[in-house]
């Protein structure tokens, strides 16, 4: 049998470190249970700490008072060429920016086919129907949703709205391309 000592003065060094090291993890073990049971009790009483933050909105568009960049990134080939300090004109501009299409004689019908393509509708009738017409505004409905459109807008098929006519009894829309779809 093993002889336990009834004092810790008496008990060897090995065994003092145990219940030292028991005490405190006990001690802690304790304070960890105290602070998780008194938390939520303070998170309710401190609600205003612990909300969600509304968000400020104002009317104003003003920018923010910033300075702008310093450094201004530029194309290279935006920058002319320079041999001995002077600068070569030329009438190449190395920039591509946008295309434009060929000038013809529209009046003899001669015309690129870039602007005749400009000019052309889309293939099919429109895919889109008119629902209603009231106070000069129409709804027309096609498989992406619901439009409210009124004279000058612009149409699914890319047309715009010329007018709205009432035609025995029934409302008709016409638009630029000359098109009539009825209700």
């Amino acid at each position: 049998m093993i002889d336990i000592p009834d004092t810790e003065d008496e008990a060897p060094e090995s065994v003092r470190g145990y219940k030292l090291g028991d005490r405190v993890f006990a001690v802690t073990g304790f304070l960890l249970v105290a602070g998780a049971a008194f938390f939520p009790w303070y998170v309710f009483f401190n609600q205003e700490s612990f909300g969600i933050a509304p968000m400020g909105y104002s009317d104003t568009r003003d920018l923010p008072k910033i300075d702008g960049r310093a450094v201004v990134n530029v194309s290279p080939l935006a920058i002319p060429a320079e041999k001995d300090g002077l600068a070569k004109p030329s009438a190449f501009d190395p920039i591509t920016t946008a295309t434009v299409p060929e000038s013809g004689d529209a009046a003899n019908g001669d015309t690129s086919p870039a602007l005749q393509a400009a000019s052309q509708s889309f293939p099919g009738k429109p895919r889109y129907r008119l629902l209603h017409v009231a106070n000069g505004r129409a709804l027309i409905e096609d498989k992406s949703g619901m439009y409210l459109v009124r004279i000058g807008s612009v149409l699914p098929d890319n047309s715009r709205l010329a007018t709205l006519e009432e035609r025995d009894g029934n409302w008709v829309i016409i638009t630029s391309n000359g098109e009539v779809i009825q209700r």
